[in-house]
């Protein structure tokens, strides 16, 4: 084997891994966007109509096609360019090495600990508050506009920030790692017709973040008192404390345990 075809053979793979890795940041910004999913349907429909009229020669629907193949790029474009503005830019705020840092056990736990003394006491006092944990898409756009911090997580300072007299206390905290990185930051609110109305901002916001990004974002009613997590698009609402523990937890966990985890299940069931 020469080191030409060596060459030839690299540049393969290094041109399908491009491709690949396309294929994979489209289809995985794909599924969080309603709108953005139909239209692919619709294109893979179209492509599945073409290919048949292709092969039973249906001159007429086949130029039609032709048009719709010609102009529809352009259409859609025109059509859809919030929605693909919004994976663009969701795309640009990834982090492709993770998040800023992977918790070890210890770490996660003092963190969840943390929180959960502080979300236990503003609940009891119906303190409104909205924390976000940021994983591996970036935040920083809502950062830069808030008030930095960078302070080690305690709930004395969480409970510190959200009561009422406090200035900051009206918008949300966000942490990466094991640090409070800024608070008084303010979220873009969801706009989802199905959330309902009995709701308030905090809740919105909550669900806004959670929707735009893999941030947790966790919320405390001034109302009611209830808490409620907002992860993956979805808001699970007025949890109890040990729901909202074991929720919280195990969306910290970092998403390679889960291989780790069945690993050693394995080499158990093994021996």
């Amino acid at each position: 084997m020469t080191w030409l075809s060596i060459g030839n053979i690299l540049t393969k793979i290094i041109d399908i891994s491009i491709v690949w890795f396309m294929f994979y940041y489209l289809l995985k910004n794909l599924r969080k966007n309603v709108k953005l999913v139909l239209i692919f349907k619709g294109v893979i429909i179209i492509i599945v109509i073409k290919l048949v009229s292709s092969l039973l020669n249906l001159y007429t629907i086949g130029l039609l096609l032709e048009y719709v193949i010609s102009w529809g790029p352009l259409a859609l474009i025109i059509i859809f360019q919030p929605e693909i503005r919004a994976v663009l830019e969701s795309i640009g705020r990834s982090q492709l090495l993770g998040r800023h840092k992977v918790l070890t056990v210890d770490e996660r736990e003092r963190v969840a600990y943390e929180i959960m003394n502080a979300v236990e006491y503003l609940k009891r006092n119906r303190i409104g508050a909205l924390i976000v944990i940021e994983r591996n898409v970036s935040l920083q756009e809502y950062i830069e506009p808030a008030n930095k911090i960078y302070a080690d997580i305690t709930a004395a300072l969480i409970e510190a920030i959200f009561f009422p007299p406090n200035p900051l206390h009206d918008g949300g905290v966000i942490i990466q790692g094991d640090k409070l990185t800024c608070a008084g930051a303010v979220f873009k609110t969801s706009m989802n017709p199905n959330f309902s109305k009995k709701l308030g901002t905090r809740h919105r916001a909550a669900l806004g973040v959670a929707e735009e990004t893999d941030a947790i974002a966790l919320v405390v009613s001034e109302e009611t008192g209830k808490i409620s997590i907002a992860v993956d698009s979805s808001l699970n609402y007025n949890l109890t404390l040990e729901e909202f523990k074991i929720l919280l937890l195990e969306e910290l966990k970092p998403k390679m345990e889960v291989f780790y985890d069945a690993d050693e299940e394995e080499v158990a069931e093994d021996e």
